[in-house]
């Protein structure tokens, strides 16, 4: 890795961290920057997994406000959100790499397309919120939905926080920047059991994970003090570019 690579990889790290922390699908920024200085795209992966972990703790922080009194949520659904990063990570180890290289396009075009239906999502969870009364904790349905997220983000991680704050917003009953903080935390729990799993049984380049573990801590609780005043649409559009242009490299 080259000092500009580095500094690359940082500054990925920074802004995944950030990303994370407001909407998700930081990795679609650190996958690609991983993928573009020469890594094969399931290295790429699980050192990105490792990276990411100390934003998630840093954003939950950035978040202790919005996360006071979920104590009993963050308890209902860890195990499951833990459970499910265990499974994608298995999953992960158990096919061979040729699979991934042929599954990932398709989870980066989902991924970006989550990235663009964002709004709208956002709008359908507002018009949700104004009808019946939901359960405070969600239901059945919602650990379910946080379990299959778990194995999503275990096996491939972007964008995998658009995915879940989605369907926890529809769920749980209560203000979305609550949920958004839940969210952060049991992200960051996928990527950490996912993480664990990967250090004994995959090959992580160290180098690249620390420096994306520095720039993500960095950049956790920028994404929850600052990261809200942002303009959503240029940081959509950032996204939605440095995505496609991860798909162009797989698929070329």
């Amino acid at each position: 890795m080259t000092p500009l690579d580095a500094l690359l990889v940082l500054l990925a790290g920074v802004w995944a961290g950030a990303i994370n922390t407001l909407v998700g699908s930081g990795s679609l920024v650190t996958f690609p920057v991983l993928l573009a200085i020469g890594y094969a795209p399931l290295t790429a992966n699980v050192t990105n997994s490792l990276g990411v972990v100390p934003g998630a703790i840093s954003g939950a922080y950035g978040y202790r406000r919005e996360l006071r009194g979920q104590r009993a949520r963050l308890l209902r659904f860890a195990p499951a959100s833990a459970l499910g990063g265990l499974a994608g990570a298995a999953v992960l180890l158990a096919l061979p790499a040729s699979a991934f290289d042929a599954i990932v396009p398709v989870f980066v075009a989902l991924a970006v397309v989550l990235v663009i239906l964002q709004p709208r999502i956002n709008r359908w969870l507002a018009r949700r919120r104004g009808g019946a009364a939901r359960r405070p904790h969600g239901g059945p349905s919602a650990l379910g939905a946080t379990a299959l997220t778990g194995v999503y983000g275990g096996y491939f991680g972007a964008a995998q926080g658009i995915l879940l704050l989605a369907l926890l917003g529809v769920a749980i009953d209560d203000d979305l920047q609550r949920v958004n903080a839940l969210k952060v935390v049991l992200v960051g729990l996928v990527n950490f059991v996912a993480a664990v799993v990967f250090v004994f049984a995959a090959h992580i380049v160290w180098s690249a994970a620390a420096l994306i573990a520095v720039g993500s801590a960095v950049g956790g609780p920028l994404g929850a003090r600052v990261g809200r005043r942002l303009p959503a649409p240029a940081l959509r559009a950032v996204i939605v570019v440095v995505g496609l242009a991860a798909l162009a490299k797989l698929l070329l």
